[in-house]
């Protein structure tokens, strides 16, 4: 059972790749609370939406496996 984790953005380069697969858990809390703590402290800053299989979702949202979520930071430019 597994999750796949996408980094868009500047979570991109905290994480060190673009993706990743994790083994599942049922709530999102659990999968950022096993990654390592830089990384978890920037998927945890309320400015980063979460979207789970192509849905924008949030961390309370009850996980399956084999589901996608995708981090996304907030935007910036002009």
């Amino acid at each position: 059972m597994s999750l796949r984790l996408l980094f868009l953005g500047r979570l991109r380069d905290i994480a060190g790749a673009d993706e990743r697969v994790v083994g599942w858990a049922p709530r999102l809390a659990q999968v950022i609370a096993a990654l390592e703590p830089e990384l978890a402290q920037a998927l945890e800053t309320p400015m980063v939406r979460i979207a789970i299989n192509g849905t924008l979702g949030d961390r309370l949202t009850p996980l399956a496996d084999g589901d996608e979520i995708a981090f996304l930071p907030p935007v910036s430019g002009g």
